[in-house]
């Protein structure tokens, strides 16, 4: 379970280095950049910004190395602000959010190019079985119904036979024959 303070901690620093990047750091290599999650380990002695920039690669890696270069000034905002014995080191680290969300959406495109092809081949084809392929409770004839009644009585004797088998041998009680063989002996 994560340690909620740590939570609290990560929440904290997220908004005061997001408020930093916006209004007081003046690096114009930071005028796109959004700081999108922090992290806190559990003792609260590291955290890890993470971070996008709009635009190509060389801006996210000129917005690194600006937040990189600010990073002492943006700890010591973050330290007297927090309030906590020791603050923590703060380590910059760009989001890989956008790469995932652009090959979901490419991933998305093919599967929805691939529908509409499927679609494309189906329009004129005829299903493969009936028209209706499910299955309907079936009419059942008198005579089956008969067949059906003759094997239930027909179970039914079995089972009767074997009651009266039960009965029989719930009758014979062997200790009588031991008290005639008993009685011979003496």
């Amino acid at each position: 379970m994560p340690n909620p303070r740590a939570n609290r901690v990560a929440e904290r620093i997220h908004e005061i280095v997001a408020s930093l990047v916006t209004n007081r750091l003046k690096d114009p290599r930071l005028e796109l950049v959004t700081v999108t999650d922090v992290r806190v380990t559990g003792d609260l002695q590291h955290a890890t910004v993470f971070y996008t920039a709009y635009g190509d690669e060389r801006k996210l890696r000129d917005a690194g190395r600006a937040l990189n270069r600010a990073k002492g000034n943006i700890r010591s905002h973050v330290g007297r602000q927090l309030g906590l014995r020791l603050t923590p080191t703060i380590e910059f680290t760009a989001d890989a959010l956008p790469e995932t969300a652009r090959s979901l959406e490419d991933a998305l495109a093919a599967a929805r190019h691939r529908d509409a092809e499927i679609a494309k081949s189906a329009e004129g084809a005829a299903p493969a079985g009936d028209a209706d392929p499910y299955k309907k409770p079936r009419d059942v004839e008198e005579s089956e119904v008969a067949d059906e009644a003759s094997a239930d009585v027909d179970d039914a004797s079995d089972g009767d036979a074997l009651e009266n088998g039960k009965a029989f041998e719930a009758s014979f009680d062997p200790s009588e024959d031991d008290q005639a063989e008993g009685v011979d002996e003496a």
